[in-house]
């Protein structure tokens, strides 16, 4: 029986092609099976035991690698196939090792991603995220391995294709410019420390205000306060203003910087009951006596000067609302005492005096920041009447009601 086969396929050569053909599509399709099978249960021990079941991007490189030994049955076994033209064997022979070099490529962007995937778990990866690194790396990678392709199916070597690549070299730096422009951002980005995952940052010109939630190649994402995403060319981080509040962030205390504007025609001296009465306040006592002997040894200085008021000093309600409002931001447990507190007059305009307070909250969280702020200037609203100053405020429909309504009267 195998004799008369044989002759019967010496006869017909195009089917014992075709029979060894179907005899290496199988083994080939065979040996995938079992080393895929082989390497995934053996490297999901290994996952399971270090990588804590976050195993997908290890799980494509092995997945890769196993690719690789169809392609090796193809390019060993082709020339054993009898009666194929040495043409086809070739061209079977130079596909076979570029989908080799092919998979391989893949395997070791794979890898990358893995990288990638486990330092993106370790804290130290907020600083310095290396995910735009790990892209620069694939791009260069994936010009290598085209490269190394185009080479092996036209059989030629790499050398011959490089020194091609020179005169189109203009060409490529006009296609990938935005690709040379990132990089070398993202160079900048990451080596001067500009800024980092979990930043809070501003950049007026396209609209960002937010958290910094991924720095790529060619771009960074940002989750503005509104939950909008807003993704920016990370050149914009170099060549445009942008405002980084990390330093706000780690010093641990947020400006307050805000202004009550006062009534100017509200201001005065304060007469001998005034004086009383704001000596009381636990905030102003010692404010009170050294500040009224300071002036009662002034006026002494005056002789017989002293009896024309105009001569001598007298205590302010706004100059003592003053003291009382750096007695009271001092005192207040959600100030940060170790930064600038300052209480000062800004110059006046057609919407009254300015009294700009300048300090820092001991905390960032924005909730607990606005609280803080809320409460103070709530206590400091209310508490200005007792000075007998007012708040400027600009006249209503109900105001001018009110002075038409005094003066029909």
């Amino acid at each position: 029986m195998p004799d008369i086969l044989l002759q019967f396929l010496s006869k017909h050569p195009w089917l014992e092609a075709a029979l060894w053909s179907a005899g290496l599509i199988f083994t080939a399709f065979i040996i995938s099976l079992v080393i895929r099978k082989l390497l995934l249960r053996g490297s999901d021990r290994l996952i399971t035991r270090f990588d804590r079941g976050q195993n997908q991007d290890i799980r494509a490189v092995v997945r890769h690698i196993a690719n690789i030994a169809p392609a090796l049955v193809f390019s060993l076994g082709i020339s054993a196939v009898p009666h194929l033209p040495p043409a086809i064997v070739t061209i079977v022979q130079n596909v076979a090792h570029a989908f080799i070099i092919f998979t391989i490529t893949l395997a070791i962007a794979s890898a990358f991603n893995a990288i990638n995937s486990s330092y993106e778990r370790r804290p130290q990866s907020r600083l310095r995220p290396i995910k735009g690194l790990m892209q620069i790396a694939k791009i260069i990678l994936f010009a290598i391995a085209t490269i190394l392709i185009l080479a092996t199916l036209v059989d030629r070597s790499p050398l011959i294709l490089l020194s091609g690549l020179g005169a189109m070299a203009a060409v490529l730096m006009l296609v990938f410019q935005d690709t040379l422009l990132s990089l070398v951002a993202g160079i900048q980005i990451s080596t001067t420390d500009m800024v980092r995952v979990g930043d809070w940052i501003e950049i007026p010109s396209v609209g960002a205000d937010g958290d910094v939630i991924e720095i790529a190649l060619h771009t960074v994402k940002v989750r503005n306060f509104d939950k909008t995403i807003t993704t920016v060319p990370i050149r914009k981080l170099v060549t445009d203003s942008v405002k980084n509040w990390r330093g706000m962030q780690e010093t641990g205390g947020r400006r307050i910087k805000r202004s009550i504007y006062i009534d100017q025609q509200s201001i005065t001296f304060l007469d001998e009951k005034d004086k009383k009465r704001l000596a009381r306040y636990r905030l102003l006592e010692d404010y009170m006596k050294t500040k009224q002997a300071e002036i009662d040894g002034w006026n002494k200085q005056l002789g017989a000067e002293k009896d024309v008021p105009a001569n001598t000093r007298r205590l302010t309600n706004i100059g003592t609302f003053r003291a009382y409002v750096v007695s009271y931001i001092r005192n207040h447990p959600g100030v940060h005492k170790d930064m600038t507190i300052l209480v000062r007059q800004m110059a006046p305009g057609a919407e009254g005096l300015p009294l700009e307070i300048y300090c820092f909250t001991n905390t960032t969280a924005w909730n607990d920041y606005e609280t803080i702020q809320s409460d103070i200037f709530d206590h400091l609203y209310s508490i200005m009447p007792e000075f007998g100053l007012r708040v400027f405020q600009a006249p209503s429909g109900a105001d001018m009601q009110n002075a038409f309504h005094k003066k029909a009267s």
